[in-house]
């Protein structure tokens, strides 16, 4: 059976999907926030500042296609949705808080890490690549 993915092998793929998926800021935040309590899109749409309709139905699709979330409808007039982690969503919501944790402890150091470096290696010279410095996205 070819690779999906050209040059990752089959045994690799669900390690470079599930990394695929939680390196988008938006996927990693709606599952924070689904994690503490099962949300209506718009109110999860306020606690993921800065997010658009588009993506967020978009993450959210993704999410409940790959098994993370589920998607509950209520009878009500209007009509109300209402998002909620699966139990394989809160299982991915434990590595993504440590995830974050370690990012938001060790930011100070590898940000010192990459000024050694950048001092060593003379970067900021024209044409060498800036990295951005690490700003933790915002959340309500």
């Amino acid at each position: 059976m070819k690779p999906r993915h050209g040059h990752i092998s089959e045994n690799c793929r669900p390690i470079s999907e599930i990394l695929s998926l939680i390196g988008d800021k938006w996927t990693s935040l709606i599952i924070e926030r689904l994690n503490e309590e099962p949300l209506r899109f718009n109110e999860l749409k306020r606690r993921v500042n800065g997010i658009s309709q588009k993506v967020l139905t978009s993450s959210l699709r993704a999410l409940e296609r790959d098994g993370f979330l589920e998607r509950i409808e209520h009878p009500t007039v209007p009509p109300s949705v209402e998002y909620r982690l699966t139990a394989f969503g809160h299982e991915l919501a434990e590595p993504l808080s440590k995830l974050k944790q370690f990012a938001l402890k060790n930011a100070n150091r590898m940000e010192a890490a990459r000024a050694a470096y950048d001092a060593r290696s003379g970067a900021g010279e024209s044409g060498s690549r800036q990295p951005q410095p690490i700003q933790p996205a915002t959340m309500v």
